[in-house]
């Protein structure tokens, strides 16, 4: 089982890095839990768990960080929210259906240029606690 996991995280990684049509920076280790790939200023995990958990486990740290947000807008598939921390730092978040029980969170910390990849880790660190 835990094979299958880690083989299904390289894979999407592989994809997504192959789609992007740019090099990403693998973070971490493990099968899916720690596992990210930055790309043009997005750092994008893939958890297994349902897209409306997901989002519901999202929704909760932008809420428990206190800040405010500017828009929400879905299609079925992807949810953008965007945001703004206590610093006015804008925060864009992305939660979109990856599969069955699978579900892909990208996000952008700071201004065009000046992203702050830090950031983005800790909330993906907060959503994770959320999930588990």
């Amino acid at each position: 089982m835990l094979m299958r996991r880690t083989l299904t995280a390289v894979m999407s990684i592989v994809a997504l890095v192959g789609l992007t049509g740019c090099a990403a920076v693998l973070l971490g280790a493990g099968a899916g839990a720690g596992t990210y790939a930055y790309v043009k200023g997005e750092l994008i995990r893939t958890y297994q768990k349902e897209y409306e958990t997901t989002l519901k486990a999202c929704e909760s740290v932008i809420d428990d960080l206190g800040m405010s947000v500017q828009s929400k807008t879905t299609d079925g598939v992807q949810t953008t929210i965007k945001a703004t921390r206590k610093d006015e730092k804008p925060v864009t978040v992305k939660v979109k259906i990856a599969g069955p029980d699978w579900t892909q969170v990208s996000v952008r910390t700071g201004f065009v240029g000046l992203w702050k990849k830090e950031l983005s880790q800790q909330f993906h660190e907060y959503v994770a606690k959320r999930l588990e």
